[in-house]
């Protein structure tokens, strides 16, 4: 059983679908301090970091366990994205996204008593149509709060592909995680069968 150090519904859904036997049990991470000290990083390595962080954070209290941090980050024309912090907050990030296309990237780390036993990311780039203001307030009324635990303001398997008129990239990575790297790596350190 590997610890999950996170409590994103998202990636604990794919675990479960994926058959993974997991706990969930998330470490405090500042996250906005760590991507300070990133300031001027390439998204995928503050995502790498972001997500090694987590894991490492979790990892004293899993003696003996695979702990798996993983964490996602939004781009868009070089300026990055948090979750929103409030409503209208998200309708900026979605006035500002509108037209544009967004780089999503994911990654996850696996830790072991405190040592990376392995890190690896993805990205997906996500043409965001033209939404007008009307849009942007309906989907917010349907989508609001929930969207507000999500970078890029969106859950895919929701509302969310209203805004988009195309996805290149895997389904896994825009559900906020590189599940398909995961599982691999988990074979190879042996959580799961080969």
């Amino acid at each position: 059983m590997i610890v999950l150090a996170s409590q994103s519904g998202s990636r604990k859904a794919m675990l479960a679908a994926a058959g993974v036997d997991f706990i969930a049990a998330p470490a405090p991470v500042d996250e906005r301090a760590l991507e300070a000290q990133l300031a001027g990083a390439p998204a995928d390595k503050v995502a790498d970091e972001l997500a090694r962080a987590k894991a490492l954070a979790a990892s004293p209290a899993q003696p003996g366990r695979v702990v798996l941090g993983s964490d996602s980050l939004v781009e868009v024309e070089g300026q990055r994205f948090d979750k929103p912090a409030s409503r209208e907050d998200a309708a900026e990030h979605l006035r500002f996204f509108s037209g544009r296309t967004m780089e999503l990237h994911s990654a996850a780390a696996l830790v072991r008593d405190g040592e990376v036993l392995w890190s690896g990311g993805d990205v997906a780039r996500l043409k965001v149509r033209g939404l007008s203001e009307a849009f942007i307030a309906d989907y917010l009324a349907h989508e609001w709060p929930e969207v507000s635990y999500c970078v890029g303001v969106f859950r895919i398997e929701a509302r969310g592909p209203q805004l988009f008129e195309a996805i290149e990239g895997d389904q896994f990575t825009v559900l906020g995680m590189p599940l398909l790297k995961v599982l691999c790596a988990l074979r190879d350190c042996g959580e799961l069968p080969a």
